[in-house]
């Protein structure tokens, strides 16, 4: 059995190119492994909190210590941390917005990188003081772009801050498994969205192809 964790971070609904590629993903992957469990967060509908002095300040006390004024202001990360921890994949729908993330998905990936859940820290370890906590997660992140030359090698790709930041992340915590499709040219509204569209659904079709069949030899 998989978990899926299926993110949506778009602030748009039925016009969201990135909900679209992410539910194909999903649809088609349940499609092939109907069995499998699907845990959804949509970050756009309903943003997480963001980190608060409060916030911080419960992070780094050690549990047993903690008040019960702290564990209320952890109470959320917690809640999305354990979805990730459950996670055998993450399926991530993320648009690009100003050169970046979605504001509500910045706020979950700070509600999710947490000291002694998803990443360790100890100021006397010998050589590198932080080390990973999370390992045999697989991550696809699903974008959408209004220009085109964002990805590797591209004209803008040094403006990309949404899949390299996504990447970072995941990498820092134990999540170095991870893949990217994006649709480009959206501002265009023209043919070139349109090629861009079925491109990325036919590379999602072939990607869920071979992952579920390298679940089932698994």
């Amino acid at each position: 059995m998989t978990t899926i964790l299926h993110i949506d971070a778009s602030a748009r609904l039925g016009r969201s190119h990135t909900r679209r590629l992410s539910a194909r993903f999903v649809e088609a992957w349940l499609a092939r492994r109907p069995h499998d469990t699907v845990i959804r967060r949509d970050v756009g509908l309903e943003p997480p909190p963001p980190v608060t002095e409060a916030w911080i300040a419960a992070a780094f006390t050690r549990p047993e210590r903690r008040t019960p004024e702290m564990r209320a202001a952890l109470a959320v990360s917690d809640a999305l941390v354990d979805e990730l921890e459950r996670a055998d994949l993450i399926v991530a729908g993320v648009p690009m917005y100003n050169f970046g993330m979605p504001a509500p998905m910045k706020a979950w990936v700070d509600n999710i990188v947490r000291v002694g859940r998803t990443f360790g820290f100890d100021r006397g370890r010998p050589g590198e003081p932080y080390w990973p906590m999370l390992s045999g997660k697989r991550l696809v992140t699903l974008g959408a772009r209004g220009d085109w030359g964002y990805g590797p090698g591209g004209r803008i790709a040094g403006l990309n801050h949404v899949e390299p930041h996504l990447q970072t992340v995941f990498r820092y915590i134990g999540i170095t498994d991870a893949v990217s499709i994006a649709v480009e040219y959206d501002e265009f509204a023209d043919e070139r969205i349109r090629q861009s569209l079925q491109a990325a659904e036919a590379e999602i079709d072939g990607r869920v192809a071979r992952m579920t069949a390298e679940a089932m030899a698994a």
